[in-house]
């Protein structure tokens, strides 16, 4: 570690539903901050948030905002990250973008500290944040692929509704309510909130994130195949997916279907090696029905697998359940523990 006492953290977004949870998770994790910069749009600036017992008022973010920042959190959409990480990284920051708008930048590194922290070194001032529901995938399957080899990836998400904004879990309530109590309303924000239809999402699964690609599948699925492949260093991997919307409010799950090199693995070879894996707990006790569940991994940093079992007519496939918090280890959780990886490897001085 540094022997500098503390370093000066902006936080952009800092009145989003991420960036909250970045500002909890520096607090929780008692991260070395000097100063706590809290930047927003020209609408948010002058909200109070509460930081370590002490209300800091949030300030429009501009180019000047960041001089003198070590480390600048990004969460507050594509558009400002194009415009603003750049003017920060001129002014010397290092910055952790949690947006897609630099993610297959060939020249900037996709982290997940579990699986490529040493990417970290080749940044040239910006680190990219991954997906959330690529995220939890990756650190599940990074311990299978360092030890038997990984050759396929066939995924089915059942994702939260937090992960299209605090206005999507609100609809999800009132919509709830309504249709509880015989009443109608209008969905305007899932499944795109910019796309010609919405449908509800209360009691409803909905087989659309984000918009669809010439392809076939959606941005969301393109960003789970295309980061994976850019993470784990293997472009030619095999990775299909398939993601959907649930009624949940927070905590991504995952089916995942994966096919490993290394032929006659046993399942209790795969639980054994991820019950000792970083970031992961494993919960797999089919017969006292012990398995993730979303709702209990709400405010927990790490993944959580079960219902690991070898495929019936694969020797080399095998099953299992991935849950995580799409808004800590998705999101806030990885960006913070980024920073601590540039703190730990001696990256930030």
């Amino acid at each position: 570690m540094s022997e500098r006492k503390g370093y000066r953290v902006a936080v952009v977004g800092a009145t989003g539903a991420v960036g909250q949870q970045m500002i909890q998770t520096l607090e929780n994790r008692d991260f070395p901050v000097s100063e706590l910069l809290l930047l927003s749009s020209s609408r948010s600036a002058g909200t109070k948030v509460t930081y370590k017992g002490e209300e800091v008022t949030v300030q429009e973010a501009k180019p000047e905002s960041f001089e003198g920042i070590d480390i600048a959190l990004f969460s507050a959409g594509g558009s400002v990250s194009k415009a603003l990480a750049p003017e920060a990284v001129k002014r010397g920051a290092i910055v952790v973008d949690n947006t897609s708008a630099f993610r297959m930048d060939e020249n900037i590194p996709l982290v997940v500290p579990e699986v490529n922290e040493s990417d970290l070194h080749s940044h040239n001032g910006i680190i990219a944040n991954p997906n959330c529901s690529t995220i939890q995938m990756v650190v599940a399957l990074e311990p299978l692929r360092q030890n038997f080899g990984l050759e396929k990836i066939i995924v089915s998400t059942y994702q939260a509704v937090s992960g299209a904004g605090a206005a999507a879990v609100q609809e999800l309530e009132e919509q709830t309510q309504a249709i509880l109590n015989g009443d109608q309303y209008e969905p305007k924000i899932l499944p795109v909130k910019s796309a010609g239809k919405h449908y509800q999402i209360a009691f409803n699964a909905i087989p659309q994130i984000d918009n669809f690609v010439d392809n076939g599948f959606t941005y969301e699925e393109m960003k789970m195949i295309n980061e994976t492949k850019k993470i784990m260093h293997m472009p030619d991997l095999q990775v299909a997916a398939t993601c959907v919307r649930l009624p949940v409010g927070t905590g991504h799950s995952e089916s995942v279907y994966f096919e490993l090199s290394q032929k006659g693995v046993s399942a209790a070879q795969v639980k054994e090696l991820l019950a000792d894996a970083p970031g992961v707990v494993l919960q797999d006790d089919p017969e006292q029905q012990v398995y993730p569940m979303p709702a209990f991994c709400v405010g927990k940093n790490d993944v959580f697998v079960g219902r690991i079992r070898k495929d019936l007519d694969n020797d080399a496939g095998f099953h299992m359940w991935v849950v995580s918090d799409n808004l800590l280890k998705g999101a806030a959780w990885n960006s913070v523990q980024i920073a601590e990886s540039l703190i730990k490897l001696g990256i930030v001085k």
